[in-house]
């Protein structure tokens, strides 16, 4: 593992040691596994399917953006993991408990938040009475990450960032 990235683990190790604990009790567990595993892609495969039922052509242009957006996404955050090859937090340090099972072994960025966010800011781009569920959704998917185990801090930052990015570059193609 690259020098600069044990560093960063040892410094976020123990947040993730903290919010995993906190993670454990099962009234925190249970709501964090499922806005996680809506966070996965059903949300967001349900809301592409919804939104030309429920807002017309404005709907159908919002889905199919968000849909282009996720395909980029998903190349480059499996790109990034593949380059960074960060073990996750609960393969960094045994007392990191990994409260789901993960998708993959590498954590950064966080896939995940990446998708929440680009697709949120789309959605909210051509829809903007979405933002009080989105925002919120998308801040407890980005939380979720952290708490079950699976992810750094970092990974959710920089996932942010590029989903922000992503997001801003695609909508700023269509303006």
């Amino acid at each position: 593992m690259q020098v600069w990235l044990q560093q960063l683990n040892e410094i976020e190790a123990p947040v993730c040691r903290l919010w995993s604990r906190s993670g454990q009790r099962n009234w925190i567990q249970r709501p964090f596994a499922v806005i996680s595993r809506l966070g996965d892609g059903v949300f967001w495969y349900s809301l592409m399917g919804v939104l030309p039922l429920v807002y017309g052509l404005t709907g159908v242009q919002a889905s199919l953006h968000m849909l282009a957006t996720g395909g980029i996404a998903l190349a480059l955050y499996k790109s990034l993991k593949g380059v960074t090859r960060r073990e996750r937090p609960c393969r960094y340090a045994s007392d990191i408990i990994a409260l789901v099972p993960p998708l993959d072994r590498y954590s950064f960025p966080s896939g995940h938040t990446l998708h929440a966010v680009s697709f949120s800011t789309v959605a909210i781009y051509y829809i903007p009475e979405l933002a009080w569920l989105l925002v919120p959704f998308t801040c407890l998917v980005a939380a979720s990450r952290v708490i079950l185990g699976l992810h750094y801090p970092s990974d959710v930052l920089v996932a942010t960032l590029i989903g922000l990015g992503l997001a801003y570059c695609g909508i700023m193609l269509v303006v």
